[in-house]
């Protein structure tokens, strides 16, 4: 019996995948669990596993392709066993559908009238031959090109207002690819550009700028596409609102520049202060619950777990790994795990388990210079927390004027959940869980 390959849920928020990468052809052989394609979502780059072994007989969906979570993706067939001619699929039952030729005039059902066309113009003559007529009805031919071609170049054709049957595709079966597409439209750009002025009309006088392109089209693809609704999701979802704290950052930078050198030493990663405000968001957390919730229809879920998520930023855009069960690590337990997680999600390397399931999370932007910001929560969770750069400022204490390392902390937060007040509190707790500086770090060689 034939295997469907189906896109499987990847993550709580995570409704829908773009096919990347097809890393087996129809016709090769696959093992149980071995990696058919890659997907991409908000979340990371998953490669899907075949359910069974067998022969990989039909693909159902091609690279750039977006499947919803429950999409059948290709069909698994037992070695030496023919390929049902039916398609799995509604959507591969209708291209099978518009692949069938017409049945000839003489098949059709009778009483049906049509006019035939003289017979010295059903067979061209020889000068005519380059032009040969379509075995298929013009029509079904259009269709099929356009069902052939992926959203990404059917979106782009549309904005440029050219027609996708007109194209002869390059791809798999005459599919039209972007690069087809964009020859295309290149092709029309530089046939605008070389056409004469009209008679009567007044030339315009040359400018100096440049010939090169003066625009890019980047297509809004695979993660950073996936990126792109997630924000736009949570936005509609929850209304935001952000508060910011100030805290001085004076005894916990004190504290690494003491012992990041040994820190390293021993652990072989470096000490940074993200491990620092994790520790402190932890214990802030357990006194105000509603910080790690979810809003579930008309129940919030208050949870006695902490999983952490921390955004890292790869090639491929924002990644946000969880940190699972972070209260009951220390600082050098959770500089560890950051160091991990991080390379890992560059690498592309992170497992299901490590980018589902977060409480809370906590971006740095900070790291890269920003000094305030509105993070943007992910959902389903209540709130994140941004972090920002650490900055020396002059601060009045106890009347005088001093320097002292400054940070803002930043804390979006769902509003349907969290009330003003309580995430006013939530911040001071963290400041004051700074400021005081009680970490302790195992620094014994």
């Amino acid at each position: 019996m034939p295997t469907e390959v189906i896109m499987p849920e990847i993550g709580e928020t995570v409704v829908s995948g773009t096919i990347v990468k097809w890393l087996k052809e129809v016709g090769d052989s696959v093992s149980m669990d071995e990696s058919l394609v890659e997907v991409a979502t908000d979340k990371a780059n998953v490669e899907i596993p075949s359910p069974a072994a067998g022969v990989l007989s039909r693909k159902l969906v091609e690279e750039g392709d977006e499947v919803e979570v429950g999409g059948v993706l290709a069909i698994i067939t037992a070695a030496g066993e023919k390929t049902e001619e039916e398609p799995a699929d509604a959507a591969a039952k209708d291209e099978a559908k518009e692949r069938t030729p017409e049945p000839p005039p003489q098949e059709k059902a009778e009483g049906v009238e049509e006019e035939e066309e003289p017979r010295e113009k059903k067979k061209p003559a020889a000068a005519d031959h380059e032009q040969d007529t379509p075995s298929e009805p013009a029509e079904s031919a259009t269709e099929r090109r356009r069902a052939k071609s992926s959203p990404l170049v059917r979106r782009m054709a549309r904005e440029h207002g050219i027609d996708i049957s007109t194209i002869e595709g390059s791809g798999l079966d005459g599919r039209v690819t972007k690069d087809d597409l964009l020859d295309r439209i290149a092709k029309k750009e530089g046939a605008r550009k070389a056409a004469p002025p009209s008679e009567g009309r007044k030339t315009e006088k040359p400018s100096a700028r440049p010939t090169e392109a003066l625009e890019e089209i980047v297509p809004l693809e695979g993660m950073r596409k996936a990126i792109a609704e997630h924000m736009v999701r949570s936005k509609h979802t929850s209304p935001h609102v952000t508060t910011i704290a100030e805290a001085d950052m004076s005894k916990v930078v004190a504290l690494r520049e003491q012992h990041k050198e040994v820190f390293r030493q021993k652990y072989g990663v470096p000490l940074t202060y993200l491990p620092f405000f994790i520790v402190a968001t932890v214990q802030a957390l357990k006194e105000f619950p509603y910080l790690n919730s979810s809003l579930e229809d008309d129940k919030i879920i208050l949870k006695r777990y902490y999983h952490m998520g921390v955004s890292v930023q790869t090639e491929r855009g924002l990644m946000t790994p969880v940190i699972r069960n972070a209260d009951r690590l220390d600082i050098e337990q959770v500089g560890q795990a950051l160091e991990s997680l991080a390379r890992r999600a560059r690498e592309g390397r992170l497992s299901l388990n490590e980018i589902q399931g977060g409480t809370f999370s906590i971006t740095s932007p900070g790291t890269y210079g920003a000094i305030l910001s509105t993070p943007i929560i992910n959902q389903p969770q209540a709130a994140i927390l941004g972090v920002e750069r650490i900055q020396k400022r002059p601060v009045v204490i106890d009347d005088a004027i001093a320097i002292r390392p400054m940070i803002y902390l930043c804390l979006s937060y769902d509003h349907r959940i969290v009330d003003g007040a309580t995430s006013i509190q939530f911040l001071q707790q963290i400041r004051s869980l700074l400021e005081a500086g009680d970490f302790e770090i195992d620094i014994c060689l």
